[in-house]
């Protein structure tokens, strides 16, 4: 009996040993994270966050998912629907404050920041040579983007900087690449595009046509920004676009990492920490992360930051709200 018992036993913990080895200690947390379009660039960044960073992560893996954006992506966070997302910052600002695109909503207070990624700049495009200025589009007809977008009121706050409203202007609401062919068939005079540079859109109108991206000039950006602080100083190099041979001054609205406030401190720290300390490999899987660095992570916020953000930038010497 004693031998039958013992080879039962033996047998009983190999087999024990056997499932420990194929279950891990504990299962991580799955993330969901909207992003955008599966066409966007939003979508790409996502993908490749995922891609490099799952296989790095202990307290949690990212489970990308398509969405529509910004806006769509901080009511999906309240809901809970979404853990991370990559927003704008001006439109994270606005869901923060119930201003804007949120003021018949109200304020949001679900979400926390944790890195601004990338720029999406503001280009004011024409091939109108007679539109040098802001101020020269008084008068025109002028794409502001899709109506009630993040680029129609990134519009409204460039001509008000020049003293300008959507009454001194013929608004038309298009979408980039309907902007772009509008600006080709000399339907517009201008058109607003928000999105990192170079676009696809204004790219293939330079193959066609002059285009010349109009600058801010150091006076109106001071002034836009002391009302906006999203908004921070960016220049497009020259060669951006074909036949584009100066610099243009500009601002842009940053691409930025948001989590739901209710993730773990520890979760989000470690997030955090990884994406920085494996930028390179980022990189690889997408240019956009070629711009991901500590000073710029954190420009252009007004929201406050997660806790488990906030920790890895207290590490680096970084002290955020």
């Amino acid at each position: 009996m004693k031998k039958i018992s013992s080879v039962l036993i033996t047998s009983a913990l190999s087999a024990a040993l056997i499932v420990s080895a194929a279950v891990p200690a504990f299962a991580k947390d799955t993330l969901k994270f909207g992003t955008g379009g599966t066409t966007g660039t939003y979508y790409a960044v996502g993908g490749v966050m995922a891609t490099v960073l799952n296989p790095l992560l202990e307290e949690c893996e990212l489970s990308v998912a398509s969405s529509g954006a910004s806006k769509a992506n901080i009511q999906e966070i309240d809901e809970g629907i979404s853990d991370l997302a990559l927003v704008q910052n001006d439109v994270m600002y606005y869901a923060y404050t119930g201003t804007d695109l949120f003021e018949g909503e109200g304020a949001y207070d679900t979400f926390s920041a944790v890195a601004g990624l990338y720029d999406e700049t503001v280009q004011i495009v024409t091939c109108n040579s007679d539109i040098k200025t802001v101020a020269d589009l008084k008068g025109k007809v002028v794409s502001v983007g899709d109506a009630g977008s993040g680029t129609e009121f990134n519009a409204k706050q460039m001509l008000e900087a020049y003293d300008l409203t959507f009454d001194d202007i013929t608004v038309s609401n298009l979408g980039f690449g309907d902007s772009a062919e509008s600006l080709k068939d000399g339907k517009i005079d201008a058109a607003f595009i928000v999105a990192g540079a170079p676009t696809t859109a204004v790219v293939d109108l330079a193959t066609v046509k002059d285009v010349t991206i109009v600058q801010l000039d150091e006076e109106h950006i001071k002034k836009l920004q002391d009302k906006y602080s999203f908004y921070t100083e960016t220049t497009i190099p020259a060669g951006t676009y074909q036949g584009v041979t100066e610099d243009a001054t500009t601002v842009s609205v940053r691409a930025t990492l948001i989590a739901a406030t209710e993730i773990s401190e520890e979760a989000i720290y470690e997030l955090t920490k990884a994406m920085f300390e494996n930028q390179e490999q980022l990189a690889a899987g997408h240019d956009k992360f070629n711009f991901l660095n500590l000073e710029d992570a954190v420009k252009g916020i007004d929201v406050p930051f997660h806790p488990g953000a906030a920790k890895y930038y207290a590490e680096q010497g970084i002290e955020v709200e």
